[in-house]
């Protein structure tokens, strides 16, 4: 019979399964990926935010930061709380760009690489302004004019559009709307998948980052046309990383409003989390 030492010695020796994780490849999801990059047993792939949920339905990722919507899309998805991207009011990436007062908005072009953003606007306007405005692709927007943008990601700082007087940051209408902070992503994982260590992997690498933010704004925002001092300001005071249960609160709150107005289906499933258990059935 094998002896503990030897078992031992024998996993240490045995290659560790490469684990694939996705992850957007805006500047918001750099502090939660530093490091990642270069670990031996993670691959690391970037994508807009849409593209994560066919990732983990088509089992080419094991874990992905998903949009919370899409965590309504998919059955058998577990919540991995190491990190995610919130806010707590203003996000200054989020936001929709208007010819007309909000209330005149009778179609929204979309920026349709976050189903999350989308569904945020479709609450806010029903819940707060109590109208609701035909929603269509940003990118057909030459053939329907539209009176209001939804941007989001780098974009919305680095090549705002001109000739929109007024503008809404949907953190911002979320906070006055509800009292509440916002998730828009979260990490997620495929159901039945065996993480591993990865969840405190997950954890360090956003510790990290968030350590290491000055570093992060010179590799990566910079370049991308950020103001240096904005970009800062950005991943350490607008942006919040860390999902507790005040976060899971949020996300269930957006979930039950989202059915509410017909951006996901009812009834609601349940946050279910990430456990070794849960990872077995």
């Amino acid at each position: 019979m094998e002896t503990s030492a030897a078992a031992a010695l024998n996993d240490l020796a045995a290659p560790r399964r490469v684990l694939r994780v996705g992850s957007v490849s805006f500047l918001n999801a750099k502090p939660l990926i530093y490091g990642l990059e270069s670990a031996k047993d993670v691959e690391l792939s970037l994508a807009v935010p849409s593209r994560l949920l066919d990732g983990l339905q088509q089992g080419s990722l094991d874990v992905g930061l998903l949009p919370v919507i899409d965590y309504q899309r998919l059955p058998g998805l577990r919540i991995v709380p190491s990190g995610g991207i919130g806010c707590d009011g203003e996000t200054l990436t989020v936001r929709i760009f208007s010819k007309c007062p909000v209330t005149e908005i009778k179609t929204l072009a979309c920026d349709t690489d976050s189903h999350t953003s989308v569904a945020l606007a479709r609450v806010i306007f029903a819940e707060r302004y109590g109208t609701r405005p035909a929603f269509v692709d940003w990118t057909r927007e030459e053939q329907q004019p539209c009176d209001a943008k939804l941007l989001i990601g780098d974009k919305v700082v680095c090549e705002e559009p001109p000739g929109f007087e007024h503008q809404v940051d949907l953190g911002s209408a979320w906070k006055e709307l509800t009292g509440m902070p916002f998730v828009f992503a979260v990490w997620t994982a495929r159901g039945g998948v065996d993480l591993g260590d990865l969840p405190k992997r997950l954890e360090q690498a956003k510790r990290d980052g968030l350590a290491n933010v000055r570093e992060i704004v010179e590799r990566h925002a910079v370049r991308r046309g950020w103001p240096a001092g904005l970009a800062m300001q950005y991943l350490t005071v607008y942006l919040k990383f860390d999902i507790g249960e005040r976060e899971l609160e949020v996300i269930r709150k957006f979930h039950e409003l989202a059915a509410k107005h017909g951006a996901i289906r009812e009834p609601v499933r349940e946050l279910q989390l990430y456990s070794i258990k849960a990872a077995l059935v």
